[in-house]
């Protein structure tokens, strides 16, 4: 049986989205209840991914962030239309910062806090960061360096190219972590013993649809409260830029809590895959995405990040592969990427 809260409370965020959250006090509401919903999807996710069991169950949780956060980027560059060209850049780099800094940080200081050393497997790490950095680089640094074009941005040739490129290394690693190297990403003690008993197929096929509404309210809801959060980041004099920061922080939520659940539990490689997966997710599947919209709507798009932005990528990227180029970890590593990520939210508010 499924817990009442983990079906009543996305429920009442859809009520309240359609009622309306007009005015400082439902905007209050809406905000409790999308924390909610974000909660709700974490279980819900759990849920499908004991059922699938590993690597399915983060790929399905990182997939649906994904779809999340394209549909967020999505909506608002079509509302924008040309007004907003370094939107997606931002919200991208964003959930990649707080992803490689954020959640991974989190998770290394948490697990290593908890358990002093843990461990996880080092080829699935290093398939990971490969890719990542590939991608990575093609997509966010490659375009200051390009000549067709103004600094920064792509033809529409070149965007194809990327995005397609994009498309083929994500689903190149997604078919070595499910097929043909599966168990690079299997902890050591993925057996049946170590769970309880997995749920029926009614239960996680329940879960699984819940987790669609979870989601999708919390998109709705996130969209919704754009404004307000815009208004809030102004009246305190940072930089707009701060907002692709909140609204990527609020997207990423659930995999943020998932693993940091895991790592507690002494599963730091389900939080790896958690970590890495939803980085190479994020990029590889946004940016194609972008790339569509912004060639059907004749949309210019800025993705080449500055200076500040690509020495602060390279910092993390380069931290990451130190910490994890072990298979074992403590919570130093988690307190350095952490600082990391404060530098990056910190040189935001102060430039």
């Amino acid at each position: 049986m499924l817990p009442i809260w983990s079906v009543a409370l996305p429920l009442a965020a859809w009520a309240g989205y359609f009622f309306g959250i007009d005015g400082t006090l439902m905007q209050l509401v809406g905000g409790a209840l999308l924390i909610g919903s974000v909660l709700s999807a974490v279980h819900h996710a759990e849920v499908v991914a004991h059922k699938v069991g590993e690597p399915f169950g983060t790929i399905i949780l990182a997939l649906a962030i994904t779809v999340l956060e394209v549909g967020l980027i999505v909506s608002l560059m079509v509302a924008a239309g040309g007004n907003a060209p370094t939107l997606a850049r931002d919200t991208v780099f964003a959930a990649i910062m707080l992803i490689l800094t954020g959640l991974l940080g989190g998770s290394l200081l948490l697990g290593g806090f908890r358990h002093h050393e843990q461990f996880f497997g080092q080829k699935s790490v290093s398939t990971a960061l490969v890719t990542l950095i590939s991608i990575l680089v093609l997509t966010l640094v490659l375009p200051n360096f390009t000549t067709s074009t103004v600094e920064g941005t792509y033809s529409d040739s070149q965007l194809v190219f990327v995005a397609v490129a994009s498309l083929v290394l994500y689903c190149s690693f997604i078919a070595m972590q499910t097929v043909r190297h599966r168990d690079y990403f299997l902890a050591d003690d993925d057996d049946e013993s170590h769970h309880a008993g997995p749920p029926s197929l009614a239960v996680a096929a329940t879960s699984l649809l819940l987790l669609v509404v979870c989601l999708g309210i919390v998109i709705l809801l996130a969209k919704a409260l754009s404004p307000a959060i815009e208004g809030m980041v102004a009246a305190v004099g940072a930089p707009p830029s701060l907002v692709g920061v909140i609204i990527a922080a609020v997207v990423l939520m659930p995999e943020g809590l998932a693993a940091l659940t895991a790592a507690h539990r002494n599963r730091l490689q389900t939080s790896v895959n958690l970590a890495l997966g939803s980085a190479l997710a994020s990029i590889g599947l946004t940016i194609p995405a972008v790339a569509i919209v912004c060639l059907i709507y004749d949309i210019d798009v800025v993705l080449g990040l500055d200076t500040k932005s690509m020495i602060l990528l390279g910092l993390s990227t380069f931290t990451v592969m130190l910490s994890l180029n072990q298979g074992r970890s403590n919570m130093l590593y988690g307190i350095v990427l952490l600082v990391n990520l404060a530098a990056y939210i910190f040189t935001i508010i102060v430039p």
